[in-house]
């Protein structure tokens, strides 16, 4: 699918790779668990009028990779299909508002992503 996460002590970094990475103009996206606000699973639809910084988007196939920008909000995207996705809301950011990807098991993702985070805080 040519997206992972790998967890460390201080955070989590999503790694893009293959065509994934080429068409996101992005290797990786580093959050820190103090940054990570809410973490859920839901479809998003992207906004029509979010300026593509870099990345690439064809939106009648609903694929979304890159750095985006809408109402001085910054977004990473990385997805494919209408599907669920994870979707992790940050606050205190270097850059990124939202981080919102695709991955064959959302809510297992999530589900790791919240148990690292409940780790982290005690």
């Amino acid at each position: 699918m040519g997206r992972n996460i790998q967890f460390d002590k201080e955070g989590l970094t999503l790694h893009l790779t293959g065509l994934t990475r080429f068409f996101a103009m992005k290797s990786s996206v580093r959050m820190p668990y103090s940054s990570i606000k809410h973490v859920l699973v839901d479809t998003f639809d992207a906004p029509r009028w979010m300026l593509r910084m870099p990345g690439t988007s064809i939106p009648g196939m609903n694929i979304y990779e890159g750095s985006y920008k809408y109402a001085n909000e910054w977004y990473f995207l990385s997805y494919a299909q209408r599907v669920p996705l994870v979707i992790i809301e940050l606050d205190g950011h270097e850059k990124y508002r939202y981080v919102i990807f695709q991955m064959d098991d959302p809510t297992r993702v999530a589900a790791d992503i919240r148990q690292h985070l409940r780790k982290w805080r005690t």
